[in-house]
């Protein structure tokens, strides 16, 4: 069977031998909105137990609306001057309204990338700023959560008096799903703030992973955080496979979004019978698998249906390479995830450590591949999980080390799909 792999901008097929395919685990999807523009509105005016967006508005001086990075699809063409408009009808106006882009510890949008996300129109007549974790004078400082995370939020965010945040809802390989107080922390958190969130406390955490939203002492911190900074107000959608809008969520921050959390994972949760020998994962196509770092996504969502000693084949473009500085340096550093987890114990948190982490858990129990035209040889060499040119080419050396009974899933678009092993019906 031919396969389409979302894989940087065009994608790429590969031929999977039908006597072993366990199954093509897509998300089985909601029907896309049939007039999105119409349906933001609506929830703008009815939201999730709360005052309409133009009612909180009223006799505010300013607003900050946060949005992602160029790393998240988002279809903020729609949604912005929505939520301008509704300001506007509160009596908010554009040059009294921050655009912060919520770029956590990315790097900061070009002008390019911001007239792709905003459109001239925004570019032109309202204040965008970018979030910089790293500048402390950026950051206020609002003290530690009950659970100890030491809490600095960009300055912009804390000083407006109405705080709205945009965002899509997809499982997140540790929050449990992205979205509404995912904006905050990371989205738009100091260093500090980041590295905490993102230590072996939290990554080490069973609860801790995709779909977990119940007793995830990650998804509590970001709750407390977003308290602390205040929260007013959410404009969440979720997407389909071809990125079209499937729900509107808006409103309270915590009901608006728990309500897209539950439509989500009735829409993207797909199952294999049993943990199989071979997953082949992406992470998504562009924008997702710019870097190495955003692609392990791909992997984490692929882990929980590949038997122990299986083999796991990531194909991502990442044409803007590994990631970050720190990111990269740490990725060719070691020579095995063993030896990088070890390195944890004497070490302060690393900036970017945590996709490696995440990395290194899932290498400990299965070979992973890596297919990426993006990297340079000399650092593919370094990594230390393999690198490959073609995936199929993967696909058979694998059937002929487990035998012809091997078993090969394959997640065409890894991070967007929330795998799982078949619950065992009673009886």
């Amino acid at each position: 069977m031919r396969v389409h792999l979302a894989y940087g901008r065009s994608g790429l097929d590969v031929d999977i031998p039908d006597r072993n395919l366990a199954g093509v685990l897509s998300m089985p999807g909601a029907p896309p909105i049939a007039d999105p523009a119409r349906e933001v509105q609506q929830c703008l005016e009815r939201p999730r137990g709360g005052k309409p967006l133009r009612e909180l508005a009223a006799g505010k001086k300013s607003a900050c609306i946060v949005v992602c990075d160029i790393t998240r699809p988002m279809p903020n063409d729609l949604l912005v001057p929505a939520l301008l408009d509704a300001l506007a009808g509160g009596g908010v106006a554009r040059e009294r309204i921050t655009i912060l882009v919520a770029t956590g510890l990315h790097r900061p949008s070009s002008p390019e990338e911001l007239q792709q996300m905003l459109g001239d129109d925004i570019l032109h007549s309202c204040r965008i700023v970018n979030h910089h974790a790293r500048v402390l004078a950026e950051q206020k400082a609002l003290g530690r959560t009950p659970g100890g995370v030491p809490v600095y939020i960009d300055r912009a965010y804390c000083e407006a008096d109405l705080k709205i945040t945009t965002g899509f809802i997809e499982p997140h390989l540790m929050a449990g799903f992205s979205g509404g107080r995912k904006l905050i922390a990371p989205g738009c958190a100091g260093e500090e703030t980041i590295k905490a969130l993102h230590s072996p406390r939290f990554i080490e955490h069973p609860r801790c992973r995709e779909g977990i939203i119940e007793g995830n002492p990650l998804h509590e911190e970001l709750l407390a955080i977003a308290r602390m900074a205040g929260h007013d107000f959410i404009l969440n959608v979720s997407l389909d496979a071809d990125r079209q809008i499937t729900g509107v969520f808006a409103g309270d921050p915590v009901d608006a979004h728990m309500a897209g959390v539950a439509h989500v994972r009735n829409a993207v949760s797909a199952f294999v019978r049993e943990p199989v020998d071979i997953v082949v994962t992406t992470s998504a196509g562009y924008p997702l698998d710019l870097t190495l770092y955003q692609s392990v996504k791909g992997l984490t969502a692929a882990a929980p249906i590949l038997r122990k000693g299986g083999m796991l084949i990531l194909a991502a473009a990442c044409t803007e390479g590994l990631g970050s500085e720190e990111f990269a340096g740490m990725a060719t550093s070691y020579s095995s995830a063993e030896e990088f987890l070890a390195s944890l114990q004497h070490h302060p948190v690393r900036i970017d450590q945590w996709q490696l982490e995440e990395c290194a858990r899932i290498a400990q129990d299965a070979e992973i591949v890596l297919v990426s035209e993006g990297i340079p040889q000399g650092q593919r060499d370094r990594l230390f999980v393999r690198s490959a040119s073609a995936v199929g080419a993967e696909v058979s050396s694998g059937i002929a080390r487990f035998g012809p009974q091997t078993t090969v899933a394959v997640i065409p678009k890894g991070p967007y799909t929330l795998v799982g092993i078949e619950p065992r019906r009673p009886g």
